[in-house]
């Protein structure tokens, strides 16, 4: 697949998922929120632990529920403008949560 072009692409990163790369199927509204039937799509594994980090499940329910949402939010867009450097199959470790404390 990865020769041919054929690759499914990220929804958040724009980069291919070679068949080798860690990826896994992102709900665009979350589960506990209603999202068990709603669509979703395959992205880098690193990419999904970022939105994650970043984003409570609430937030992505209410405010971020499409790709284009996602890519607009500031964190994210940092996020995507690193890993767009990155070769199709790379992979790290997300640091922890991002998410700013509430007090």
């Amino acid at each position: 697949m990865g020769e041919t072009g054929t690759d499914p692409i990220c929804g958040l990163c724009g980069r291919p998922i070679p068949p080798t790369a860690r990826s896994s199927i992102h709900h665009l509204t979350p589960v506990l929120k209603g999202g068990a039937r709603g669509p979703t799509a395959r992205i880098h594994q690193i990419c999904h632990n970022e939105i994650h980090s970043v984003l409570t499940e609430a937030e992505l329910a209410r405010s971020y529920n499409s790709f284009e949402a996602l890519r607009s939010h500031p964190q994210l867009a940092r996020f995507i403008a690193w890993v767009a450097t990155k070769p199709p199959g790379f992979h790290s470790k997300t640091v922890g949560n991002h998410r700013r404390r509430r007090r």
